[in-house]
């Protein structure tokens, strides 16, 4: 297989993972919570329990990914992915339960941090939109196959069998694309810049070999490496330089701008919201459950449908092109679910409303912070910078997580889907003003391009 090909196939079963993992819980807490009698504070943690793991591990995975390697550090997630699913279907008692969720949580924390680094470093800067956006397709084709293998796997048993067995059947599940993601890594190539930076040149060089057959080509972009790699690797002080402040600002920002839009609201609590929706048809126990398996199914449909017009859109249309557009539609259909909410407007009408939201987060706050995040700092400070601005991510996404049933019984759920509409528009209005187009650049040309005897890129 061709060198990029198998790297970016890694990214995005990376990717994968990381979406299956985050999902798998949807189907198997209430499972969970009649098997080990857990009250309402328990069941938070079950939710939230892999999310506490996702911090560190985003965080510690910058300055790992700089000292042993992209492809060291995203075996051993791997790893960690295998380990938790099996211990997750067999925890022995809650407390293990927690223990092996938080495991699964720093592996996701890791690849959201090393896998669009990898695939940033590796890739062609005309194609790196496209190739980068494969990693949100692999998180959320993963969230889409959790859902439907929940659904089948709940089919398979009563309500008695669900608590005693099929739970573990869920979360075991993730430890085959677990291996698979751990046999795909052994003949990946490791990232040619970080080989630059460890002053392994001939082994870089090689591999832009077979990446770029034409012999100019391998030259011109170990030209751009070594000079954007001349100064090595910086302490993490760096960050906060004046030539870095400006990316740092925009980094931090998306990553808490795309999750205070309410996503993971849908995501975590998808039947709570789907439920309301359909309230007036629901009318048994049966039904609400079959309900909320199939809402989460059209979430992670649309999700999938509207992650791939971002895969074809993102190096042709433009990162800031697809973010003004995408955020404009999410602000304008969260205005309207809360409305909606407001006036007692409930059925079909509420529930195209979300889906129009989750779908245009989908094509624009969802892959694309992940990229910018990933190509717009150099070399030398890109990984503890990409950790910073995931790890931002990560605890953005813990705050709506805890906040959103507060929210929702306190305000209400038509203001609190206005508050994020609010959070939108705020970050459309950011987009519009600060961040510039990387589309059609070299990770070197951009690093450049802060610097402050270079112009700043434009915003428009």
């Amino acid at each position: 297989m061709h060198p990029l090909a198998l790297a970016t196939l890694v990214a995005a079963l990376g990717g994968f993972l990381f979406g299956y993992d985050t999902a798998v819980i949807s189907g198997a807490v209430g499972s969970l919570a009649a098997f080990f009698g857990l009250d309402e504070a328990q069941k938070g943690w079950v939710g939230a329990s892999a999310i506490w793991g996702c911090l560190p591990g985003a965080l510690a995975a910058g300055f790992l990914a700089d000292r042993f390697g992209r492809k060291r550090l995203l075996v051993l997630c791997a790893a960690l992915y295998a380990v938790s699913g099996v211990w997750s279907a067999f925890p022995g008692s809650f407390h293990g339960f927690l223990a092996s969720r938080f495991i699964g949580g720093v592996a996701i924390g890791i690849s959201s941090m090393v896998c669009p680094t990898y695939i940033a470093e590796l890739a062609p800067e005309r194609r790196r939109g496209l190739l980068g956006t494969l990693f949100q397709l692999g998180i959320v084709t993963g969230i889409f196959l959790v859902f439907l293998v929940n659904q089948q796997i709940q089919k398979l048993g009563d309500a008695s069998w669900n608590v005693q067995t099929g739970w573990r059947w869920m979360l075991g599940s993730e430890s085959l694309p677990a291996a698979v993601f751990l046999l795909l890594l052994l003949p990946a190539p490791e990232s040619p810049r970080w080989l630059v930076l460890k002053n392994r040149g001939d082994e870089a060089r090689g591999i832009l070999g077979r990446i770029l057959p034409d012999p100019g080509g391998v030259d011109r972009e170990m030209d751009l490496i070594r000079s954007g790699a001349a100064d090595g690797e910086a302490p993490f002080s760096e960050l906060f330089a004046p030539a870095w402040r400006r990316p740092l600002f925009i980094a931090v920002a998306l990553a808490v701008f795309c999750q205070f839009s309410g996503i993971n609201a849908i995501m975590y609590y998808a039947p709570d919201v789907f439920l309301a929706a359909n309230k007036v048809i629901v009318v048994t126990e049966t039904e609400k459950i079959k309900a909320a398996y199939s809402a989460t199914v059209w979430v992670g449909a649309i999700n999938l449908v509207t992650t791939l017009i971002a895969l074809w859109l993102i190096d042709r249309a433009g990162r800031r092109a697809l973010l003004l557009v995408g955020v404009a539609i999410q602000t304008a259909a969260l205005g309207v679910v809360g409305w909606m909410f407001n006036t007692g407007t409930e059925g079909t009408p509420l529930l195209v409303a979300v889906l129009v939201y989750t779908g245009a987060f989908a094509m624009a706050m969802g892959p694309i912070p992940w990229v910018l995040i990933s190509e717009i700092f150099p070399g030398r400070i890109r990984g503890r910078a990409v950790a910073v601005g995931v790890g931002t991510i990560w605890a953005a996404c813990l705050v709506v997580a805890q906040t959103f049933p507060m929210l929702k019984e306190g305000l209400g759920p038509d203001v609190t889907f206005w508050i994020y509409a609010a959070c939108s528009l705020a970050s459309l209005v950011f987009v519009a003003v600060w961040v510039p187009e990387t589309k059609g650049r070299t990770l070197e040309e951009i690093a450049a391009s802060w610097r402050p005897d270079a112009r700043p890129p434009a915003a428009g």
